[in-house]
C-alpha cells in the first residue's frame, strides 16, 4: 500500500522529527468553491490532495489521460502515472460487467483505478487537481468526462478523539461546518461553549477517557461447542488492533492473510502499539491511536463467536487518502472473489468502515462510481458493508456511508440491485432512544445504534504523557487521582458514529454466525446473499 507520509534521510538522531510532521493531513488542500465559476457546476467544500487525480479504468482511461495531459500542459504542468501505485484492478465475472453496463452505459472497462501525479515547474502556478479537472470538463463538456476524480482525504475518529491534543484540524470529516466545535479536537480551546455538542468531546461527557470494567468478558464458545460450524468473519479497515486479553485468539492481523499486501505492516508506525507518533514531543496519545482496538472490542461484545480480521490502513492522525482505501477495498474484494470460487481467499461476512469524506460535486454525472462498484463487488459475494455516518451534526451526505439506499428512494449513483446494500449508521445516546447531537443524519442514514459514551477495549500498553493531578505515598500504598490518559486497564469510554457502526456490524455478524455453514468457505453466492439479507432484515430497517 502506498502513502504520502514524509520520509527520513536515514539519520534518525537528526531527522526523526520529519516522520512526525510529514503525515497526510499536512499535504491536504481545502477546496473552497469559487462563486465566479461559470460552468454550471455547483461545488461544495472538501479536502483533497492537490497534486493527484484518480482515473477509473471503468472509463476510457487512456483517452482521459491524453485529454488531462494536454490540458495540464496549458498550465505548465505535467501529468504522469504514479508507478508506485500502479493500477488496481478487481477480478469479477463477465456477468457482473454486463450488468454494470446496463446501469452505467459508459462503464465499459474493467473495475479499477489508476493514480496520476501532477507536477509543475518554477515558472508554472502551483499544481491544483481541482483547477485541472474543471478545465478538462469545460474542454469536453461537464457530462462527457467520466471516471475522473479528485484524491479525497477520508478521516477517522471519535468525537473529541483526544481532548488534550490538537494536531489534526481535519479529524472532523467536515472542516467547513461552522456549527461543529469538534473540527478542532480540543473542546477547551476557542470552540468551548460553541454549542451543546461540546459535552461529547469532554471527559465525563462521552469523550475519550479510561474506565474500569468490572464485569465478565464476552463468552466465546469453543469450536467443539459450535459443532464444527465455521465462524462468521468481520473485517475492520482502520488503525489495526492492539494487544488486549479479550481479543487474543479473536483478531487476526490482515497482513497475515495469504495474498497481496493490504494496508500497512510496518511495526514501527503501528498506532495500536506506538500511540504518540505525531505533533509535539509531549507523549500525548495521538488523535485515533487505539481506534481500531476500540472498534474490535465493540464487534466482539456484539458477536463473541465471530472472528475478526483487522487491516491497518490509517495512521495515528486519523487520515487515509482515497486511492489507498480503494486499493485496500479492491484487495479485499479479490480475496472474496477467490473464496466464492473456492480458490482460497477469504470468505468475509461483514466489513466495517468507520471513516468518510464529503464529495464536492455529488451529482450523478460527476460522481466517479469506482469506490461504490468495489463495495458492490463485495456485496455480490454476500459481504455486508457497514459504514459510519460521521460526527459533524449535518445532513450533508458522507461517503461511503451515503452509498447506502436512501429511505426516500434517491441515490447519488446507480446502485447494484444484485449486491447486498451498504448499511449507514448514525449514533444514539446512552438512553438508546435519542440521536446523539454530533451524529450526522438524513435520508441516507438508514439506522442508528448506541455510539455515545460507549465502553470498549483499548490497548493495555497505552499510557500517555499526562500525569495524575495528585500523587502521594501513605500507609504503604501509592495514592493518586485518575490519570486521564492511562489506559493500562484496557478499557475506555468514547463517542462517535465510528463506534455505532461496529455495534451494528457485530449484531449482523451474530445473526450470520447462527446460520453459518459447516464449510470453511462456500462457493454458494446466492446462499451467502440470502443469509446476508436475513441478517439485515433482523438488525436494520433495510428490506429486500
Amino acid at each position: 500500500m502506498s502513502d504520502i507520509r514524509g520520509t527520513s534521510d536515514g539519520n534518525e538522531a537528526d531527522s526523526s522529527w520529519i516522520g512526525r510532521l510529514g503525515l497526510p493531513h499536512y499535504r491536504g488542500t481545502l477546496l473552497v468553491p469559487d462563486d465566479q465559476e461559470d460552468d454550471g457546476v455547483t461545488a461544495y467544500p472538501t479536502s483533497y490532495v492537490a497534486y493527484r487525480l484518480l482515473l477509473s479504468t471503468l472509463a476510457d482511461v487512456d483517452a482521459n489521460e491524453k485529454l488531462l495531459a494536454a490540458v495540464a500542459e496549458r498550465f505548465g504542468w505535467s501529468l504522469t502515472l504514479d508507478q508506485k501505485f500502479g493500477e488496481v484492478v478487481v477480478q469479477e465475472s463477465e456477468e457482473a460487467r454486463v450488468a454494470r453496463r446496463r446501469r452505467i452505459p459508459w462503464a465499459t472497462g474493467t473495475l479499477g483505478v489508476r493514480r496520476y501525479t501532477i507536477a509543475g515547474s518554477d515558472r508554472s502556478p502551483e499544481p491544483d487537481a481541482w483547477r485541472l479537472l474543471r478545465a478538462a470538463r469545460r474542454e469536453v463538456g461537464v457530462a462527457n468526462l467520466h471516471g475522473v476524480g479528485l484524491e479525497h482525504i477520508l478521516t477517522v475518529g471519535g468525537v473529541g478523539a483526544n481532548p488534550f491534543h490538537s494536531t489534526n484540524p481535519f479529524h472532523s470529516t467536515n472542516p467547513f461546518h461552522s456549527t461543529n466545535p469538534f473540527h478542532s479536537t480540543n473542546p477547551f480551546s476557542s470552540a468551548n461553549g460553541a454549542g451543546p455538542e461540546d459535552a461529547y468531546g469532554a471527559p465525563g461527557g462521552g469523550g475519550l477517557q479510561p474506565v474500569a470494567f468490572a464485569g465478565h468478558r464476552p463468552h466465546r464458545r469453543s469450536d467443539h461447542e459450535r459443532g464444527g460450524r465455521r465462524r462468521a468473519v468481520v473485517g475492520i479497515l482502520d488503525t489495526g488492533c492492539g494487544s488486549h486479553p479479550w481479543l487474543d485468539g479473536v483478531v487476526r492481523a490482515g497482513s497475515l492473510i495469504a495474498g497481496p499486501q493490504i494496508g500497512y505492516d510496518d511495526p514501527a508506525s503501528d498506532p495500536e502499539v506506538h500511540p504518540d507518533q505525531t505533533g509535539d514531543l509531549d507523549g500525548v496519545i495521538d488523535e485515533v491511536s487505539g481506534h481500531g482496538t476500540f472498534i474490535a472490542g465493540l464487534v466482539h461484545q456484539a458477536a463473541p463467536d465471530a472472528d475478526i480480521v483487522a487491516w491497518r490502513v490509517v495512521d495515528s492522525d486519523g487520515t487515509i487518502v482515497e486511492s489507498d482505501l480503494v486499493a485496500a477495498l479492491a484487495g479485499i474484494a479479490n480475496l472474496g472473489e477467490l473464496a466464492a470460487r473456492s480458490k482460497g481467499g477469504l470468505a468475509l461476512d461483514v466489513l466495517n468502515l468507520s471513516m468518510g469524506y464529503y464529495h464536492e460535486t455529488p451529482q450523478d454525472a460527476l460522481f466517479d462510481p469506482t469506490m461504490y462498484e468495489i463495495l458492490a463487488a463485495l456485496g455480490r459475494n454476500g459481504t455486508v458493508v457497514v459504514a459510519s455516518a460521521g460526527n459533524d451534526s449535518t445532513a450533508r451526505p458522507s461517503f461511503p456511508a451515503a452509498f447506502a439506499p436512501w429511505s426516500n428512494g434517491y441515490a447519488p449513483i446507480a446502485l447494484d440491485p444484485h449486491a447486498v446494500p451498504i448499511v449507514s449508521v448514525g449514533a444514539l445516546n446512552p438512553n438508546g432512544t435519542t440521536v446523539a447531537l454530533f451524529s450526522n443524519t438524513g435520508f441516507w442514514v438508514r439506522t442508528y445504534e448506541l455510539g455515545a459514551a460507549v465502553v470498549s477495549t483499548i490497548p493495555t500498553g497505552f499510557q500517555g504523557g499526562w500525569q495524575p493531578a495528585a500523587r502521594t505515598d501513605a500507609w504503604g500504598h501509592t495514592r493518586e487521582s485518575i490519570d486521564a490518559d492511562d489506559f493500562s486497564g484496557g478499557f475506555a469510554v468514547w463517542s462517535g458514529t465510528s463506534f455505532a457502526a461496529p455495534v451494528v456490524a457485530g449484531r449482523i455478524a451474530a445473526v450470520l454466525d447462527a446460520v453459518a455453514t459447516h464449510e470453511a468457505k462456500t462457493a454458494d453466492r446466492r446462499g451467502a446473499i440470502d443469509r446476508a439479507w436475513t441478517a439485515l432484515e433482523k438488525v436494520t430497517p433495510i428490506r429486500r
